[in-house]
């Protein structure tokens, strides 16, 4: 036995103690009535005031033991939180489990009781024996609901959660290294004490989630006195259980583990960039990439490309990786890959005509240009709403429009038809949904000059104008912000990001950090320029796996867009981005398609 293992018991022992305190506690009162009665009954407390007293211990006694008996129930029935995974059945991967079996009999503990999958980079066991996972059930890989599986038996193993992108990215010895510790903790957790105590913590945490229903606050207080009577014992315990599993795993390709946890720390800053740079802005658009864990493949090995300290990893692709272990991959990648979506930005369960998925040769495509164009729309609707004329004088600098080479532009008002991209009303411009109509006005006013229609020249004129640290800059990023904020709350649930509204509120781990308005007012105008030169300039859309969209000129990505864009919106100079703009011949009167 392992030298940890009697100092974990010892410390479940003591949680196990403030349970039996709490029974008895509210036993006591049952106890005194019980001792008054039998006095009474024999004589020995005959007369006044004890007919009374007894009277008052008994009614005492029995609310006590009612509130009691409730708590205990709440405590024994609710359900302790489970994380959502992809559960994987025997059929769907044999060879993963016959691996999680081969480690669990050299390291002489119970192998797991089923596998599931999660779309992170984390690796741990979890205990599904609770008789309300036994009453519900789970959707397994294929749509058909059925029962949640071998792991919902009483006393059975906990199950074994292993993160997604481990499979991809791992060769098969080093996922064995790595997993040899966490199937070591199957016999820490098979000892009576160690089990009984961590259901009792789990218990009380479920029922402080219960106690923040209407009706059953009361159930919350006693629950925390005792989850904080026992917090430093149950943290004791568990350290113990992790320190014994690793122990016993020592003897299980302990110098390949070594090895294999540097993969894991490129594992966790691959994916990290993979949902925020690349995942994060398809899920905004409505789309979902259906293959994130190959995807993390091809964002690593560029990272192991451009870090230094990261060289020399990809050589170790060529040796059989773990996602072999799988019967069908594809199939169990698109499923975790759909989970990841509602984990952390709260999208539908299902795919359907508004959240439909997305392969990765189809991203800059359908993502990419969908985004600019959407973001380039959102800035002229703003400009719309702060009724900034669509014709504007061009610069020095700025190619003269043929269709007026001599004449000045007249001023346009704001309610004219050519102040709005596509002639279209206040409805299209105020920024509904929808995109602005593309066309200009098929019979433009003579007032109107060459500049009318959703241009490039008109947002670099305003912001020039008016100054990036002025106050049009402050207004443009306001409308721009305010309209974000309504399209998020008429988006649904993924509009809520962050904010509580239960156990069940999803994303659980929303990844959406906090902009401001000059950062949203920064991107809408780089997907402006994208978009103008994409138009007139020959370039495209491009993936970068670990930045996301990306502008590609002549197929070599341009990274010299961003602090030109940043000198024009947050300082009003726009010389250094028109320079970028006439060398690579981007018209800057040309309407540009929003659509």
């Amino acid at each position: 036995m392992e030298a940890n293992v009697p100092s974990a018991r010892s410390r479940a022992l003591a949680v196990l103690r403030v349970r039996s305190r709490a029974s008895a506690v509210g036993l006591l009162p049952a106890a005194l009535a019980v001792v008054l009665v039998a006095a009474r009954a024999t004589g020995r407390l005959a007369g006044d005031p004890w007919p009374t007293v007894t009277l008052v211990v008994c009614v005492v006694a029995v609310l006590v033991l009612l509130v009691g008996g409730a708590f205990a129930a709440v405590v024994l029935r609710a359900s302790p939180a489970v994380t959502p995974t992809v559960p994987l059945s025997e059929a769907a991967a044999p060879d993963l489990y016959r691996l999680v079996r081969d480690l669990a009999d050299r390291m002489d503990v119970p192998p797991p009781s089923a596998i599931a999958l999660t779309p992170d980079c984390d690796s741990w066991l979890e205990d599904r024996s609770h008789a309300a996972h036994r009453r519900g059930a789970a959707r397994v890989l294929g749509g058909a609901p059925g029962p949640v599986g071998p792991e919902s038996e009483p006393g059975a193993a906990p199950v074994l959660v292993i993160g997604s992108p481990f499979l991809w990215w791992m060769r098969v010895a080093e996922l064995r290294a790595v997993l040899a510790p966490v199937v070591a903790g199957t016999g820490p957790s098979a000892h009576p004490d160690i089990a009984d105590a961590r259901g009792f913590v789990r218990g009380l945490d479920a029922a402080v989630d219960v106690g923040g229903r209407r009706g059953l606050g009361w159930i919350a207080a006693p629950a925390r006195l005792l989850l904080r009577l026992c917090r430093t014992d149950a943290a004791e315990m568990e350290r113990g259980v992790a320190a014994a599993a690793s122990e016993r795993a020592q003897g299980v390709d302990y110098g390949l583990r070594i090895v294999a946890q540097e993969q894991v720390g490129l594992a966790y800053a691959g994916w990290d960039r993979l949902l925020t740079r690349v995942a994060l802005p398809a899920w905004r658009m409505g789309r979902w990439p259906a293959h994130l864990d190959a995807g993390v493949v091809s964002a690593l090995t560029e990272l192991s490309r451009r870090d230094r300290l990261a060289e020399g990893f990809t050589s170790r692709l060529g040796e059989r990786p773990a996602c072999d272990l799988l019967e069908q991959p594809g199939l169990i990648d698109e499923a975790t890959s759909l989970l990841a979506a509602r984990l952390f930005h709260g999208g539908p369960a299902e795919a359907g005509p508004d959240w439909s998925p997305v392969d990765w040769a189809a991203y800059p495509e359908e993502v990419v240009d969908r985004k600019w164009r959407t973001e380039a729309a959102r800035l002229h609707a703003a400009l719309d709403a702060l009724a900034v004329p669509a014709g504007r004088p061009a610069s020095p600098s700025a190619p003269a429009s043929p269709a007026s080479p001599a004449a000045p532009a007249a001023p346009v008002s704001p309610a004219s038809p050519a102040a709005r991209p596509g002639s279209q009303g206040p409805s299209g411009a105020a920024g509904a949904a929808g995109p602005a109509t593309l066309a200009a006005a098929d019979s433009p006013s003579p007032t109107a000059d060459a500049f009318a229609g959703p241009t490039l020249e008109r947002v670099l004129g305003y912001l020039t104008d008016g100054g990036g640290e002025g106050a049009a800059g402050e207004a443009l990023a306001g409308r721009i912000t305010g309209e974000l904020a309504r399209e998020e709350r008429a988006a649904g649930p993924a509009a809520g990001a962050g904010k509580a509204r239960g156990a069940d509120t999803l994303p659980l781990f929303p990844l959406q950090p906090p902009r401001s308005g000059r950062d949203l007012l920064a991107d809408h105008v780089t997907a402006m320029v994208c978009c103008a030169a994409v138009d007139s300039a020959g370039a495209t859309p491009g993936l970068d796996w670990l930045d996301g969209p990306v502008l590609l000129v002549g197929g070599d990505r341009r990274s010299d867009l961003a602090p030109r864009v940043l000198c024009l919106v947050e300082d009003g100079n726009p010389e250094p981005l028109r320079d970028w703009l006439s060398a690579l011949g981007v018209r800057t009167e040309k309407p540009v398609r929003l659509v």
